[in-house]
């Protein structure tokens, strides 16, 4: 993490940048992504959107939040970006944990199943980054806007939709999250477009096929 006492400009806007597309914000952005198109998912009756958001920012969000809040005050975690590759296990593990039960509880709703195969392609990936963090500090930035790129893809195939002007500025997006964790000196290159090609990659395997 760059040092509060000379921070520059570009260090600011890089920590910006960081928290406006943190990994745990990725899956509630994939949400207003699908919600908002105009395909069959857009048109889903106003209460099934706010029902399955409320439990995706729950699960996925607030409660994890609340945990790496509690982590670092029990100083299981020396700071807020969790830089340490050790210190990270245990907060992607309970954080894995309730994107698991967040599939768990999406599951028993009568939504599309293409909602429901992004809430598994979403645990499946914090279940995978933290199974490859034990031996390497993957990059889970780029893992989430690697999803997100995949995500648009996927829709824009399936659905028949042009989503032109969405997939440029996701595209653009992820270059900037990726060289934002680069200038932060967060990750190596290898670390941050092994992180993209997961979420990318998992993320088309998964959403493909449904």
């Amino acid at each position: 993490m760059v040092s509060g006492k000379s921070i520059s400009i570009d260090d600011r806007l890089a920590q910006i940048v960081s928290v406006l597309f943190h990994p745990l914000l990725m899956t509630v952005y994939g949400l207003m992504i699908i919600f908002s198109t105009p395909s069959l998912y857009g048109y889903l009756p106003l209460q099934v959107k706010k029902v399955v958001s409320f439990i995706v920012i729950t699960d996925n969000l607030i409660i994890p939040l609340i945990l790496i809040v509690y982590f670092r005050f029990r100083n299981i975690i020396s700071g807020w970006t969790i830089g340490s590759r050790s210190e990270r296990v245990v907060p992607l593990i309970t954080i894995s944990l309730f994107y698991v039960f967040t599939v768990y509880l999406i599951y028993k709703f009568h939504i599309p199943f293409f909602i429901k195969s992004f809430i598994i392609c979403s645990a499946v990936l914090a279940v995978a980054v933290t199974i490859i963090n034990f031996w390497f500090k993957i990059s889970v930035h780029s893992a989430g806007v690697g999803a997100m790129t995949a995500l648009v893809m996927i829709l824009s195939i399936k659905m028949q939709i042009s989503l032109t002007w969405l997939m440029i500025i996701v595209i653009l997006v992820s270059g900037l999250v990726m060289s934002s964790r680069l200038w932060l000196k967060a990750h190596t290159p290898t670390e941050v477009w092994t992180g993209f090609f997961l979420g990318l990659i998992g993320s088309l395997l998964i959403l493909g096929k449904n």
